[in-house]
């Protein structure tokens, strides 16, 4: 059975990118535009990593890895971070937050899809 991702992107054509790249190597993927909508899409099903954007309108990605972390069912998915923040605050605060990894946009979709091959 094939391991279920989830984006989250507040750019259709990140989500789109991302999406094609993931189903193109057997992945079933969960489409969100930010954190809000990510969470009312978590409804039980085994996620077996999230991908997110850090910044998204409603509620941006670090806040949707700390509110992940909260919830039971969640709370050892892992998360990989995927953004154009590169600072280290930035990333200091997703490992904080709880984050696996952190790749930065524009990436290559192998440099994903390897990210990905050792998270999910």
């Amino acid at each position: 059975m094939a391991k279920t991702i989830m984006v989250v992107d507040d750019s259709a054509s990140i989500r789109q990118v991302v999406s094609i790249a993931l189903k193109g190597a057997g992945y079933d993927v969960i489409e969100a535009c930010d954190g809000k909508d990510a969470l009312a899409k978590m409804t039980g099903q085994k996620i077996h990593l999230i991908v997110s954007d850090v910044n998204m309108p409603n509620m941006d990605g670090i806040t949707l890895v700390k509110e992940v972390k909260q919830h039971p069912k969640y709370k050892f998915t892992p998360i990989m971070m995927l953004t154009t923040e590169s600072g280290d605050d930035k990333k200091q605060a997703g490992k904080d937050a709880g984050a696996k990894a952190w790749l930065v946009k524009p990436f290559q979709p192998p440099a994903l899809l390897s990210a990905v091959a050792k998270l999910a």
